[in-house]
């Protein structure tokens, strides 16, 4: 069985923490296996928990014309999550289901071996932060400020954003996430052209 497979069928049977109980589907990612950019969020919703699908919802919606409008297609990207079962209730997911789960996230990102990693809302920011061993403070003051950034032997820049179902609740959420989107897009067409993202920064 090839190494995607392996760790996709692993996380459809997982039964590492308690959140097996409660899904319909596991939602183990989906995207280009190559891609510079990959999008993480926190869990999956009641959409993506009946489709086995990330960001299939209304946020997914969101998501993926925010990637179009970077001159790019979803099937460019990979999109995961830190939790890849829904938790009850859309609850937040707890250290000990992320603790489970992140081993299954640290094996994709090192067969991607993405240049950037976009964490989108701060439960995904946070947890990416502290394990590249950085100081998180707040998505108010951190989003869309790109750092450089070791995730589990992979270097990548991280950029930190907030999460697409929150700035559909919140116009100012979705201008300063739009805005964090057309500056990501120049980030990449820095990185492309110099192979560093230190030039824009």
């Amino acid at each position: 069985m090839d190494p995607w497979e392996l760790v996709e069928e692993e996380i459809r049977s997982c039964r590492r923490c308690p959140l097996h109980a409660y899904r319909r589907n596991a939602v183990p990612g989906e995207g280009r296996r190559d891609a510079e950019l990959v999008f993480i969020g926190e869990a999956p919703g009641r959409v993506e928990d009946e489709t086995g699908r990330p960001f299939v919802g209304a946020a997914g919606k969101l998501l993926t014309s925010l990637i179009e409008g970077m001159g790019l297609r979803r099937e460019d990207v990979y999109i995961t999550n830190i939790v890849k079962c829904r938790p009850p209730n859309n609850r937040d997911p707890e250290p000990g289901e992320i603790e489970a789960c992140i081993p299954y996230l640290k094996r994709q990102l090192n067969m991607i071996r993405p240049r950037v990693v976009v964490a989108l809302g701060r439960h995904a920011a946070r947890t990416l932060f502290e394990a590249a061993g950085l100081r998180w403070r707040s998505m108010a003051r951190d989003h869309g400020r790109p750092v450089e950034a070791e995730l589990w032997g992979v270097r990548v820049t991280l950029y930190p954003t907030y999460h697409p179902a929150a700035a559909l609740y919140n116009p100012k959420l979705r201008e300063s996430l739009e805005k964090d989107f057309e500056k990501l897009a120049k980030l990449l067409g820095s990185r492309r052209r110099t192979g560093t993202l230190l030039d824009y920064l």
